[in-house]
């Protein structure tokens, strides 16, 4: 069942669609940015049910404040629209607004819209745990406008996915899910090409799950991160190759990355449950970055909400590695061996090592994933 009990379903076709568009032709214009064109996307398609639209200023507050909707709902991260303040002040209290591409092209509606100011400071402290600006959530949020629109959303003229051979719908993937028989399904959430440590616990979860659900985010991320056409090729070398086709399904997530730590994997967690996951992977420092958030902080805060609540199983796993007297993949929990015993490679490293022409060792990432990304580094 989706999050909420009910799932969202905020895009039209047919008459209705061009009715839409007629409307739009006469009302304020927003223009938005590929950020938030991505979160009407998920909004839209029912990735963040029971969301219908963007936040107004109550619903704002109580997600920053409380990690929950005003009803009690568990929901972590606020899903928002910035705008200028010139584009605010154009818009009527309840009123509508056109939704416009940065190419000027009217794709959707907003009703019932609320305008209303955020203090970034206040929302990162609370959202990122910190104001440091060299956190990327933090950056993003400082270099966004401070005016806020609230309303319901719908689009009538959907963007064209730029992978659309995995740019499933939730509704799309749980059908695909009943069409398998699953009754159980993992989701695996990743920002990067995945190595052998991934690929170890895709493994384990496989061993408890029927099916997997493999869910590489395909919107926004750092610069410096790995693009997604690149690490959509590896996850397709991976697949049938090493772990089995017909109990994996990748299917992509299409907002972009918040880099929110604790949060995020809930809200990772949430947003995999709308598609049909009835748990989720969760490594260490699960949608972490720099040294902004303990190693563990990510699984721990599952603990702060009740199975009820959340509706989906969080499966914590310790870092693997490749161990040369085990022969084998391990962790800390099933390897006696110490780390000089131990093979791993950070990303950072794998890059470096990439980039010297060199290939990483076989422990560490397969020959077909290490040189996909060594002809992306040429």
């Amino acid at each position: 069942m989706p999050h909420g009990g009910k799932r969202v379903q905020r895009s039209g076709s047919g008459k209705e669609a061009q009715d839409a568009r007629r409307e739009a032709a006469s009302l304020p214009k927003l223009v938005l940015s590929a950020y938030s064109l991505s979160e009407v996307v998920c909004l839209a398609t029912g990735v963040y049910s029971p969301l219908s639209g963007f936040l107004r200023e109550r619903a704002y507050r109580s997600v920053v404040e409380t990690m929950r909707l005003p009803d009690g709902l568990v929901f972590p991260l606020p899903v928002v629209l910035p705008v200028s303040r010139e584009a605010g002040a154009a818009l009527r209290p309840g009123g509508e607004a056109a939704l416009v591409r940065e190419d000027g092209e009217p794709f959707g509606l907003i009703r019932g819209v609320e305008v209303f100011e955020r203090d970034p400071s206040w929302e990162a402290r609370n959202v990122f745990g910190t104001e440091d600006p060299a956190h990327p959530g933090v950056g993003r949020l400082l270099s966004e406008p401070t005016t806020l629109v609230g309303g319901e959303i719908s689009v009538f003229s959907p963007p064209e996915p730029e992978f659309p051979e995995i740019a499933l719908t939730p509704k799309e993937v749980r059908a695909a899910i009943a069409s398998r028989g699953w009754k159980t399904v993992a989701a695996f959430q990743t920002r990067n090409p995945l190595h052998r440590a991934h690929e170890h616990l895709l493994r384990c979860a496989l061993e408890v799950c029927d099916g997997l659900l493999l869910s590489p985010l395909m919107g926004e991320t750092k610069s410096d991160d790995v693009p997604a056409a690149v690490r959509l090729r590896t996850y397709q070398a991976i697949v049938g190759t090493y772990l089995p086709q017909e109990r994996v399904l990748i299917a992509s997530f299409p907002a972009a990355m918040r880099y929110a730590g604790p949060r995020e994997a809930i809200f990772h967690a949430l947003c995999r449950k709308n598609f049909g996951a009835t748990h989720l992977i969760v490594g260490r420092d699960h949608a972490g970055v720099g040294t902004f958030y303990g190693p563990r902080e990510a699984q721990e805060i599952f603990e702060r909400f009740t199975a009820e609540e959340l509706g989906v199983v969080p499966l914590k796993f310790e870092p693997a590695f490749f161990c040369t007297r085990c022969q084998g993949m391990a962790s800390a929990k099933t390897c006696p061996h110490p780390d000089e015993d131990h093979v791993s490679l950070s990303g950072t490293k794998l890059r470096a090592t990439l980039r010297e022409g060199r290939l990483p060792p076989p422990e560490v990432t397969r020959p077909e994933v290490a040189r996909i990304l060594m002809e992306a580094l040429e």
